[in-house]
């Protein structure tokens, strides 16, 4: 990007495209409208006044996804909350997509419940790419340039703590 008014407009032009990804992200962690969009404006800030530390070595959306991984990390350590809070129903909702009849409600909610229970139990490396890969949908080579690690470790974190994840789940809920 350029200096000055080019640069501005450039930038503009990267707000309109990756807004609306970076929102989502940030709602599914948070599954707060309001705190999401305050999220997502600070992560673009952040990412506006610190573009000249853009090394291009990964896409954009992957810098600003991990700009936006740092502003909630900072707001929920502000605000002396766990990144277990982050919002766990995408993962809930995959496992019980039919759930229609108050029963099977009742079932997610155990579900949702357990899973919490169980990435609260997991090390943060763990959860840092469970979110990423499934909240932020990441490809494994994004996770890595996110996180700092090579893209096997990612791969391997993420396998690792999805086998974690259905071992007890199997053992909760005898599947």
């Amino acid at each position: 990007m350029r200096e000055g008014d080019g640069l501005k407009k450039s930038f503009e032009a990267l707000y309109a495209e990756y807004y609306d990804k970076v929102y989502c992200f940030l709602y599914r962690l948070c599954a707060d409208g309001d705190l999401a969009e305050d999220l997502t404006q600070e992560t673009f800030l952040q990412a506006y006044t610190s573009f000249h530390r853009f090394r291009g070595d990964c896409e954009l959306f992957t810098w600003i996804a991990s700009i936006g991984k740092h502003v909630y990390f900072k707001y929920l350590k502000k605000n002396k909350l766990d990144l277990d809070s982050a919002n766990l129903e995408l993962v809930v909702n995959t496992y019980c997509a039919g759930c229609i009849d108050p029963e099977e409600h009742l079932r997610r909610k155990d579900v949702e419940k357990a899973v919490r229970g169980i990435v609260e139990g997991i090390p943060k490396k763990y959860r840092d790419v469970v979110l990423l890969r499934i909240y932020a949908e990441l490809s494994f080579a994004q996770i890595a340039l996110v996180l700092k690690i090579s893209e096997n470790s990612a791969k391997v974190i993420y396998f690792r703590a999805k086998k974690m994840l259905l071992e007890v789940l199997k053992h909760e809920f005898e599947l």
